[in-house]
This record gives structure tokens, C-alpha cells and sequence, in this order.
């Protein structure tokens, strides 16, 4: 994997990815060393071989490093969206009709970017800004996702708040 980049990759056996594939799970509530919970995907390795992935931030939380031994438990997601969803971004959703439907027509994995970008803010003030102008960015885009212009918006929006 890619600990330069910040995560590593914990290889899932054969038997377990084949149980998960045969119910057509692909995501999985993740669990390790009973101390830190996330959701993710399974990923391909290549060669038939999968693994789930685990980043600087809770490596760090449960004090593991690539190598070391971890005791992993997986369970399907069945989440609506394959990750916890900002209440600000919630909220607007209900309120915004357009922006909702925009949001509803992306793919299920563009879903989860936006969540995974309004919902990384440690503030509610700052994950209600982003919210806001990921909402507005696919009402001007007629519902289309560009991330360049979403970086621009969000960098115009920093120098207006």
C-alpha cells in the first residue's frame, strides 16, 4: 500500500471477501483491535486478492503501523450512504429540493465524496459552509460534479466568509 501517502492496506483472506461477494457486500463496517470503527470498501489488490484500507489518522488512534498484526472484524454496511452523514449537510438536503435531487442523480460513490469533504470539517460552522457550496455548485452545474470548479468554489467562498 502507500504509507507515504498516508494509509496501508489490510488483506482480507479469501474467505472472507468470497462470503461478503456472494451476498453482493462490497461495502463493510470495519472494526479494528476493538478500538476504532469506520466504514469502508473493499479494494482490489490485484490477482484475486482484496483488502480494506486504514488511514494515517486511525492508524495513529489505535497505535498500529504498516506490519503489525491487527484483529479485524467486518461487518455489511448498511448504511444509506457508506458513510455517517453531516447533520448541516442533512438539513439543507431537506430544505433544498433542487439540491437534493442534483445530489440524489450522482452515483453513489460521488455521494460519499461530497459527505466525506462537508463531513471532514471539525466545526459546524465550517461543515455548514461547505455543505452550502456543494449545494450551489451542482445547482449552477445543472447537477453536474466538477471538482476543479467545487475548489474554486470553495476558495472563493473562505475569501467571502
Amino acid at each position: 500500500m502507500s504509507p507515504e501517502l498516508g494509509y496501508f492496506g489490510i488483506t482480507v483472506p479469501d474467505f472472507v471477501f468470497n462470503d461478503f461477494h456472494a451476498q453482493k457486500i462490497s461495502r463493510v463496517v470495519c472494526l479494528i483491535n476493538d478500538k476504532i470503527r469506520y466504514q469502508c470498501a473493499f479494494m482490489p489488490k490485484g490477482e484475486g486478492e482484496y483488502y480494506v484500507l486504514i488511514n494515517k489518522t486511525n492508524q495513529k488512534k489505535i497505535g498500529v503501523k504498516e506490519g503489525d498484526e491487527v484483529l479485524v472484524n467486518l461487518e455489511p454496511d448498511t448504511s444509506e450512504y457508506g458513510l455517517p452523514m453531516p447533520e448541516e449537510l442533512q438539513e439543507l438536503l431537506k430544505q433544498d429540493k433542487e439540491g437534493n435531487d442534483f445530489f440524489h442523480q450522482l452515483t453513489p460513490g460521488k455521494q460519499r465524496n461530497l459527505i466525506h469533504i462537508a463531513g471532514q470539517a471539525k466545526s459546524s460552522e465550517v461543515r455548514l459552509k461547505k455543505a452550502l457550496v456543494i449545494l450551489e455548485h451542482l445547482k449552477e452545474q445543472n447537477g453536474k460534479l466538477d471538482f476543479k470548479l467545487l475548489n474554486v468554489a470553495f476558495k472563493a467562498a473562505n475569501r467571502k466568509f
